[in-house]
């Protein structure tokens, strides 16, 4: 009773040192920058007639998934490096808060149905048309989305139905789930052990699917008589699972954790690392290194 109830925060940003601000703006604005290039690319190529296979399909929605994510975070992140005004609504924390979780789960069921693709396509390849149908790509989609759907819920409303007091300032540069439950003037213990069970759920559970696939494909891939061929492949696993891992490794050490005060800074940097330098690798990494998609885009170019 004692306690009045929030209607806007604060974000901290990335730096409270001043000096910074200006270096942080740019360097940000231009991974960003590149961040949309790249897949806005990936999005323009895939669409070229040779590529329309179940691989490309899927790298476009991971395209148009990884702008999303940066853009729900970065803009609002630089507009706080050059102005002092660093408040976020209610609402405008909660829809971020939505949108974060969403692209996120979202974007991990579809890493678990491309690793799926690619088992088909290695160890299943006379009859890969017709197990990976077009239909079948939308009905992988349709599933990822509703599982994002789902846990973004969820998720969202638990943290907001909880009693979030002062102090109003976010120790964050967007508006998450760690940096929320330090506000709240209840005990969030319960809800601690539901959050470490969805991060199971939706990110260790898809990378556990993953490294099984993955297995297959490499057991398949060892009894391929040609190197060349042996080495494309395992260049393709190794992009792959680099990726993933990354994802993995950064999510798993922000969610595990959640209202571990003593690692607030290595949180961020893992934060910046999920929503804003993976985005970035992922054309690199998924497309710009794959000899059809170069073809394709000399020629679009």
């Amino acid at each position: 009773g004692n306690h009045t109830l929030l209607t806007e925060f604060v974000l901290s940003g990335l730096s409270s040192r001043p000096e910074l601000q200006h270096l942080l703006f740019f360097t940000i604005c231009f991974v960003y920058s590149m961040t949309l290039l790249g897949n806005l690319l990936i999005c323009l190529v895939t669409v070229h007639p040779t590529l329309h296979t179940p691989m490309y399909f899927f790298l476009r929605v991971l395209s148009l998934l990884d702008i999303s994510t940066a853009s729900v975070v970065v803009p609002k992140m630089l507009v706080s490096l050059l102005s002092e005004d660093r408040s976020i609504s209610y609402l405008g924390c909660v829809t971020q808060l939505y949108c974060v979780v969403f692209l996120a789960a979202t974007e991990w069921y579809l890493l678990a149905a491309m690793a799926y693709d690619r088992y088909v396509a290695v160890c299943w390849p006379l009859r890969y048309g017709a197990i990976v149908s077009p239909r079948a790509c939308l009905s992988l989609l349709l599933l990822s989305c509703c599982g994002g759907q789902v846990v973004s819920v969820l998720q969202t409303a638990w943290v907001f139905t909880l009693a979030l007091c002062g102090p109003r300032r976010i120790n964050y540069f967007f508006c998450d789930i760690p940096p929320l439950l330090v506000l709240s003037c209840t005990d969030t213990s319960g809800y601690e052990k539901q959050l470490i069970s969805a991060t199971v759920l939706v990110i260790l559970t898809p990378f556990c699917l993953i490294l099984l696939s993955y297995a297959c494909i490499i057991s398949s891939i060892l009894k391929i008589s040609s190197a060349g061929s042996r080495h494309k492949a395992f260049s393709t696993c190794s992009s792959h699972l680099t990726v993933v891992t990354l994802y993995c490794a950064s999510g798993a050490l922000i969610y595990l954790q959640p209202k571990s005060s003593s690692s607030q800074e290595a949180k961020k940097i893992l934060a910046l690392i999920y929503t804003t330098v993976i985005p970035t690798l992922n054309p690199l990494i998924y497309s710009l290194r794959n000899k059809e998609v170069k073809e394709v885009l000399i020629r679009v170019v």
